[in-house]
């Protein structure tokens, strides 16, 4: 188990949503608020873990052939957990985060790391992997939040604070309105895609033109 490997792999080379480009659509409609993005992370980085530590423990005990069925089960139930606990702790993300708590249990990063990861490897190795893919995640929709809603609305926090408006750090005719809007998901997710893996393949191309 190399953590600095699978560390790097989390952040950069294998990043959940630029790499793998897995979990898109959860981050395009939240990452739209400083408070909404970072909190679907944290919620995914604990189910992530949590998750691969229960499908790794048990996968040899596990018949193949339902395997799915297990991942399914095993992720929900820690999904019903932390979405009682946001209610109950902090409705108001709750609230802003909506529908897509429930829906992580169909998340592909979720299952994709439980099919691809956990169900073969051990318990250490299958928590590292859900923290470092879980920051990952997290560390993406920090960045299109800050893009989206700095730039795009001039505001901070505008999914809870201030009645729901947010904390205003620009005055309102700087703003690039269309960054809020669900294109500008696309487009600003797309520019950090294609900035991703620019920065990968320059040392390929390093290499072959030497």
């Amino acid at each position: 188990m190399n953590l600095g490997k699978q560390f790097k792999e989390g952040l950069i080379t294998n990043n959940p949503v630029l790499v793998q480009v897995l979990g898109l659509c959860s981050t395009m409609a939240i990452a739209s608020s400083f408070v909404s993005g970072p909190g679907m992370g944290v919620a995914v980085i604990v189910i992530l873990t949590l998750s691969n530590i229960i499908i790794s423990a048990i996968r040899k005990i596990v018949p193949d052939k339902i395997r799915i069925a297990m991942f399914i089960v095993v992720i929900a139930g820690f999904v019903t957990c932390v979405d009682l606990l946001i209610q109950a702790f902090v409705p108001d993300l709750a609230a802003s985060l909506g529908v897509f708590i429930p829906l992580i249990v169909v998340n592909c990063i979720i299952l994709g790391r439980a099919e691809s990861f956990s169900y073969k490897n051990g318990v250490v190795a299958s928590f590292w992997d859900g923290i470092f893919q879980g920051i990952g995640y997290t560390a993406v929709l920090v960045v299109m939040c800050v893009i989206r809603e700095f730039l795009g609305a001039g505001t901070f926090g505008g999914a809870i604070l201030n009645g729901g408006d947010g904390i205003r750090i620009l005055p309102e005719q700087f703003p690039m309105g269309m960054l809020t809007l669900p294109v500008g998901g696309f487009l600003v997710l797309a520019c950090l895609i294609a900035a991703m893996q620019w920065a990968l393949s320059r040392p390929k191309n390093k290499e072959e033109s030497k």
